[in-house]
């Protein structure tokens, strides 16, 4: 069993700051990948940032210079920090992670989402 725990999103003002986190748990024997996806209301979900075991990282181009993707030395937390944001940032983020598991097997594990609001 894998969870994926997220921290709480929030309302914040235009031009203001977030960091969201993810940690992994649970019967891991490898990550792959982890990253965020976000889904506004009435659009489908879209990639945010993710970031690889080796440290490569692939962002969306509207957040591109706004936002950073890391992992902690554990590799098992996802942290994405947010600065400028716009109103148009407003979503629900779901954290993501490809996880091996002992079999050698590799599934996609999602977080509950958390809901991010900015304020004009």
């Amino acid at each position: 069993q894998v969870q994926l725990v997220e921290s709480r999103g929030g309302l914040v003002q235009a031009g203001g700051s977030l960091r969201l986190s993810c940690a992994a748990s649970g019967s891991i024997f490898s990550i792959k990948d982890m990253g965020w996806y976000r889904q506004a209301p009435g659009k489908q979900r879209e990639l945010v940032a993710t970031i690889a075991s080796d440290g490569s990282t692939v962002y969306a181009d509207s957040v591109k210079g706004r936002f950073t993707i890391s992992r902690t030395n554990t590799m098992n937390t996802v942290l994405l920090q947010m600065n400028s944001l716009t109103p148009e940032d407003t979503a629900v983020y779901f954290c993501h992670a490809k996880i091996k598991n002992s079999l050698g097997v590799f599934w996609d594990y999602w977080g509950q989402g958390t809901q991010v609001s900015v304020s004009s």
